[in-house]
C-alpha cells in the first residue's frame, strides 16, 4: 500500500491537475521544521516560475481547494498553511494519522512490498582465500547485509554472493612456497590420485603466515617467483596435485570466513569465487575476438571503453602469454550471473578506489553484449574507516588489524562499558559476556552504517559503545526498555488495545514516526544508502524514549489511555525490532 506520504501526494497530485497545475508539483516531503508542519510542498514555487506568476497566488489556490479534500470520506488536513514565498506547510488530522498507522500496522511488512519484484545479484564481502579477514573487509559486508535485507523486505528476489578471491597468482605462490617447505607430499608426486582421500596439510593458521612468508620469498628471489607462475598456470590447466591442494585451501578458508561472518549477522547464499567463471572464460574470448569486439594492441587483446564521459584505458581481456586478468574474470562472472539468475540488477558493494575498474568492465560487458541493455550494474563504493590521525585504521604497530580483532577491542570496550553503568549486574556470567558481544557488534556496526557509505569515517570505540547519543547500544537499550515494558504489562494481565487519535504531541509524533518508516526503507532501496535507516531508527528512538519518560504506561488509571499507550509502545517495539533486524543488529532479550 501507499505510505503515508505517497497518499497525500495523489491527494495534492490530484488537486494540481484540477488546477491546470503540472502533476509532477504535487510531491509532499516530510517537513524540515517539524516544529511548524508535519510535511511541505514546494510545488507552487516551480509553477509559479513556469506560468510567471505570483507563487503566493498559485499557492493559495491548491491550499483552498485542499481544504475541501477528503479520503474515503475522512478530513484529511489538520492545518493547511503558506510560508515565505509559497510553501506549503501541511499536518494531517490525528485521526487520519492514527487510520493509516493501524492500517499498516495490520498489512506484512508495514505494506512496503513492491508490487513488481526485482531479481538482484549483490556481490559483497570480497575476501581472499588463505588470508585473513580484516578492517577493510568491514564494510563492505555490513552495508552489502544491510541493503540485501531492506531489499528482501521490499519483496524482491536478491541472490547474495560473496565473490571470494580464490584464483590467481597468489594461489600459485601459495602452492609452490608448499612445495619449497614440503616437497613430499602427495600434491606434488606423479601420479598422484585426486579420487583418493587426502587429508588437509594446512590449517587456517598455517595460510596466514604462508602467503607472506611466500610474498616476500617472490619479491626477494626471481626463480621462485617464475616457479609459482608456472604453478599458477598449471593450477589453472587442471594439474590433480594442485587443484586436490588448492581446494583444501578453499574449505578451510571458507570455514573461517564462515565463522567471522557470522559474527558480524552476515550471511551469503553463494560461496562463488574467481575461480566458479574460468571455465567461460576461453569462449568468451574467442567469441569477443571473432566478433572484433576485442583486438590486438600493444602486446595485449583489449576492448576499447573509451567514451566522450569518461576517458578510460581499454579493458586488458587476455596478455600475450595467454594470462587473463581481474577484468576478464569479472566480465565471466556477469556472463555466469546473467545465465543463472537473470537478474534486473547486479549491485557491487566494493572500495570506491575500485570505481574506474568497474566503469571499464560495466562498458566492457555491454560493448560485448555479455549485459543485456535492460540489466542495471551498479557499483555501490564505500569509503575508508581512519584512526585519529585521518589515515586508514591499522594496529599499533603500523600493520593491517584483522576484523577479528578489531570486533575483540569494540567487544572489550563493550564490557567495560556495561559494567561501568551497572548493566546485568546481577545476571548470570555467560549472559553477561553475551550482552557484551551483541552490544559490540551493534556499536561496529551502527557507527558503520550510519555514515553515508560514501563518506570516510573514524574509528572510536569511546563513542561507539556509549549508551547516549547516535549509537547502537542506545537503539538497542530503547528496544529492550520497550520489551520490558510489554513484559511486565503481560505479567500484570494488561494487553493494549488499537491506535487511536493521537491525545498530546509526543504520542502524536509517535505515530509519525512510525508512518515515516516505508519511506526510510524506500530511500535507502532507492539510494543504496542504509544510513537513511540509521537516521530513522535513531530519531524514533529519542521519540520513544520522551513518551517512555513522560507516560507512566503501567501505572496510569485510565485504562483505555494505558490500553492505547500499550498498543502504541508494542507498534514501536514492532518497528525498531524490524529495523535492526534489517541491519543485522542483534538485540539481548534485557539488559
Amino acid at each position: 500500500m501507499a505510505s503515508l506520504k505517497q497518499r497525500l501526494s495523489a491527494l495534492v497530485t490530484e488537486q494540481m491537475v484540477i488546477l491546470d497545475l503540472d502533476a509532477a508539483l504535487g510531491q509532499v516531503h516530510w517537513s524540515d521544521r517539524p516544529d511548524l508542519c508535519q510535511f511541505q510542498c514546494n510545488g507552487a514555487l516551480a509553477a509559479a516560475k513556469k506560468l510567471k506568476k505570483n507563487p503566493r497566488d498559485i499557492a493559495t489556490a491548491v491550499v483552498e481547494a485542499l481544504n475541501r479534500v477528503t479520503d474515503q470520506g475522512q478530513p484529511v488536513f489538520r492545518t493547511l498553511e503558506i510560508a515565505g514565498p509559497g510553501f506549503i506547510n501541511l499536518s494531517v488530522t490525528d485521526g487520519y494519522l492514527a487510520g493509516h498507522v493501524q492500517h499498516i500496522l495490520a498489512q506484512d511488512a508495514f505494506g512496503v512490498q513492491v508490487s513488481n519484484a526485482q531479481t538482484f545479484v549483490m556481490d559483497y564481502g570480497g575476501p581472499n582465500i588463505a588470508k585473513p579477514m580484516h578492517v577493510g573487509h568491514l564494510r563492505s559486508a555490513v552495508i552489502g547485509e544491510s541493503l540485501k535485507r531492506v531489499l528482501r523486505y521490499m519483496g524482491h528476489r536478491v541472490h547474495a554472493d560473496v565473490h571470494l578471491g580464490d584464483w590467481g597468482l597468489q594461489m600459485g605462490m601459495i602452492i609452490a612456497e608448499i612445495a619449497h617447505r614440503r616437497p613430499g607430499l602427495d600434491f606434488f608426486q606423479d601420479g598422484f590420485n585426486p579420487n583418493s582421500r587426502h587429508e588437509s596439510p594446512v590449517t587456517m593458521t598455517d595460510l596466514e603466515e604462508i602467503y607472506p612468508a611466500a610474498k616476500k620469498h617472490g619479491d626477494d628471489d626471481p626463480a621462485f617467483l617464475e616457479q609459482a607462475r608456472r604453478v599458477t598456470k598449471a593450477l589453472q590447466y587442471g594439474h590433480p596435485g594442485y587443484h586436490a591442494l588448492w581446494q583444501h585451501f578453499i574449505n578451510v578458508s571458507v570455514a573461517a570466513l564462515k565463522t567471522d561472518y557470522a559474527l558480524l549477522n552476515v550471511e551469503f547464499d553463494l560461496w562463488y569465487g574467481e575461480s566458479h567463471a574460468q571455465p567461460r572464460i576461453p569462449v568468451m574470448i574467442d567469441r569477443l575476438k571473432n566478433l572484433g569486439v576485442a583486438v590486438f594492441s600493444e602486446g595485449a587483446w583489449v576492448i576499447d571503453v573509451a567514451d566522450e564521459k569518461k576517458k578510460l584505458p581499454p579493458l586488458i581481456l587476455q596478455k600475450t602469454d595467454g594470462a587473463v586478468l581481474y577484468s576478464t574474470t569479472d566480465l565471466a562472472t556477469i556472463e555466469q550471473r546473467v545465465a543463472d539468475f537473470h537478474p534486473n540488477t547486479i549491485l557491487y558493494v566494493v572500495d570506491n578506489r575500485q570505481q574506474d575498474h568497474f566503469r571499464q568492465v560495466f562498458r566492457a560487458a555491454y560493448k560485448a553484449g555479455i549485459a543485456p541493455e535492460d540489466m542495471l550494474m551498479e557499483h555501490i563504493g564505500f569509503g575508508t574507516i581512519n584512526g585519529a590521525d585521518g589515515k586508514p585504521f591499522k594496529t599499533r604497530e603500523g600493520g593491517v588489524m584483522k576484523l577479528k580483532n578489531l570486533l575483540d577491542m569494540v567487544i572489550e570496550k563493550a564490557h567495560a562499558n556495561i559494567d561501568a553503568v551497572g548493566i546485568g549486574k546481577d545476571y548470570p556470567d555467560q549472559e553477561r559476556l553475551d550482552i557484551a558481544n551483541m552490544v559490540g557488534v551493534a556499536a561496529l556496526k551502527f557507527a558503520d552504517l550510519m555514515n553515508h557509505r560514501t563518506k570516510n569515517y573514524v574509528f572510536d570505540t569511546d563513542r561507539f559503545v556509549s549508551f547516549e547519543g547516535k549509537t547502537g547500544p542506545y537503539i538497542q537499550y530503547t528496544l529492550v526498555r520497550g520489551k520490558s515494558i510489554l513484559r511486565k504489562a503481560t505479567a500484570l494481565g494488561l494487553s493494549g488495545s488499537s491506535i487511536e487519535a493521537a491525545s498530546e504531541e509526543k504520542e502524536r509524533k509517535l505515530q509519525l514516526k512510525i508512518a515515516e518508516f516505508t519511506d526510510a526503507l524506500a530511500m535507502v532501496s532507492e539510494h543504496r544508502a542504509p544510513n537513511h535507516l540509521c537516521e530513522f531508527i535513531h530519531q524514533f528512538a529519542v521519540e520513544f524514549n520522551r513518551f517512555y519518560h513522560q507516560h507512566h504506561i503501567l501505572n496510569e488509571k485510565d485504562k483505555r489511555r494505558q490500553a492505547v499507550w500499550l498498543a502504541l509502545t508494542q507498534a514501536c517495539v514492532h518497528v525498531l525490532d524490524q529495523a535492526l533486524t534489517l541491519l543485522a543488529i542483534p538485540v539481548p532479550e534485557r539488559m
